[in-house]
């Protein structure tokens, strides 16, 4: 499966540290969930890249981070929800949930995968193409 993992980056934070500290957290839940044989798939990983690109002065964070990371949710296959307060997260969620995804709220609830990782399916069963 492809799993999104979800929880906060920038909400409930103080300092770039704070934000840093919660990077770490979704991505060694990342890591976690790829040793049980799913692809992970952390939407800031994707978003931040591209915040950085963009044009300085730019309201960039704002108009890319929450789109992109909601189209990477319509993607996958389930979300894992971590960490505390985050708005942004659970809306990853309801995402998922109303695409008849699979909402997990810790990596024990994640049944083992496949060790080879296929490709997720999309909602007419047909596979995605790489």
């Amino acid at each position: 499966m492809w799993i999104m993992i979800a929880g906060p980056y920038r909400s409930g934070t103080k300092s770039q540290e704070d934000r840093e500290q919660n990077l770490l957290k979704l991505n060694r839940a990342a890591y976690e969930v790829f040793r049980k044989g799913h692809v992970p798939v952390v939407g800031v990983n994707c978003a931040l890249p591209v915040i950085a690109a963009a044009e300085s002065g730019s309201d960039a964070y704002d108009s890319i981070m929450m789109p992109l990371s909601l189209a990477m949710a319509e993607r996958c296959d389930a979300i894992l929800r971590i960490g505390g307060f985050c708005p942004g997260a659970d809306e990853e969620v309801e995402r998922v949930r109303r695409r008849g995804g699979v909402a997990y709220y810790s990596v024990g609830e994640i049944p083992d995968g496949n060790r080879t990782v296929q490709p997720a399916l999309v909602a007419n069963g047909a596979t995605r193409r790489r």
